[in-house]
């Protein structure tokens, strides 16, 4: 069933999609040049949950991530040189050269930060949910988890606490059925969904179509209408894929914890040409607005590029700069 939307919204997910994939695609193909020397979590495949939530949110709301960022970064409007620089380490990056790739924060478009550690911004987000709730102010928060989440004992204990202070905070898990090279076979009880799992912890929870980018928004929208209005947090799965490798730019189905008939049965399923053909048998997709969309992309990212090829490395002596006395001193003998 396709989702109705207003072909606005549908065009702008679609673009989103399509310039995360790009960029994603040019990380991979300069990997091998030795100069983002971090580690890299691609999310190519599994693009149309995080374009969906960012025509979600709007400016007031805030989003926390975990280590494959970079699509929730950009849909909710952060600054593409300023990634591709913190990703090479420079100065001019996000995080000023400081973090890498797992480490994005843009305090000017409410991306609140993202983390190497799973689950590791989920008492972040649910924290920042918190003060929005003390300080009256408008808005929710988004907190982009993976599957392997819900096996840490921190989202118990952050989700418990948002439902009983029925805090603005919204769940959006991407199931992409592995965590590393460890299927959910392996790691849930068959038959256990996780949307039920949240819904046992007091939870609002629905699941759905991740590679369905219309019917993600629409699953997406109800949710964080729902928070929107004091009702307590919702946790939303969305079934989705990644192509790649779990870090770095290579494919690995040779490994052989995935098959390669499941991969192309994803592939399949892939949600960009899925949302195209959608839009184009419907009169809504202009081929040339496509044809401009894709150049416009294209030149950004080059200029993403240039841009941190440029830019200067950290001053050294400003290594500690964000760091208080009191963390840096030595423990006591």
């Amino acid at each position: 069933m396709v989702h109705p939307l207003d072909p606005g919204v549908a065009l702008r997910i679609l673009r989103d999609m399509i310039r995360i994939r790009a960029v994603e695609e040019a990380i991979a193909d300069r990997y091998a040049e030795q100069k983002m020397r971090c580690p890299t979590h691609l999310s190519i495949g599994q693009e149309g949950p995080a374009a969906a939530v960012g025509a979600v949110l709007g400016r007031q709301d805030l989003a926390v991530s975990g280590h494959r960022a970079h699509a929730h970064y950009l849909a909710k409007g952060g600054d593409l040189p300023a990634m591709i620089a913190e990703i090479y380490g420079k100065a001019t990056g996000c995080s000023r050269g400081n973090g890498g790739s797992m480490h994005l924060v843009d305090e000017a478009v409410g991306f609140m930060g993202s983390t190497a550690i799973v689950g590791g911004t989920v008492p972040v987000g649910v924290g920042l949910a918190l003060s929005l709730s003390v300080a009256r102010r408008p808005g929710l928060v988004c907190i982009f988890i993976g599957d392997a989440v819900l096996e840490t004992g921190v989202f118990y204990e952050a989700a418990g606490f948002a439902a009983v202070r029925k805090l603005p905070v919204l769940f959006v898990c991407e199931n992409n059925l592995y965590s590393v090279y460890s299927s959910l076979e392996v790691r849930q009880p068959a038959g256990r969904a996780l949307a039920e799992v949240a819904g046992a912890l007091g939870l609002q929870a629905s699941s759905g179509d991740g590679n369905a980018p219309r019917a993600a928004y629409g699953l997406l929208k109800s949710a964080a209408d729902r928070v929107r209005t004091g009702a307590g947090p919702h946790f939303v799965e969305l079934a989705t894929y990644r192509w790649r490798e779990h870090c770095g730019p290579l494919f690995d189905n040779d490994l052989g914890y995935r098959t390669e008939a499941e991969y192309l049965a994803w592939k399949a399923r892939d949600p960009i040409p899925r949302l195209t053909e959608e839009l184009r048998s419907e009169g809504t997709l202009d081929p040339a607005w496509l044809a401009t969309t894709q150049a416009e992309i294209q030149a950004e990212i080059e200029a993403a590029f240039a841009f941190a090829e440029a830019s200067p490395f950290p001053d050294p002596a400003l290594a500690y700069a964000d760091i208080s006395s009191r963390e840096i001193m030595p423990f006591p003998s």
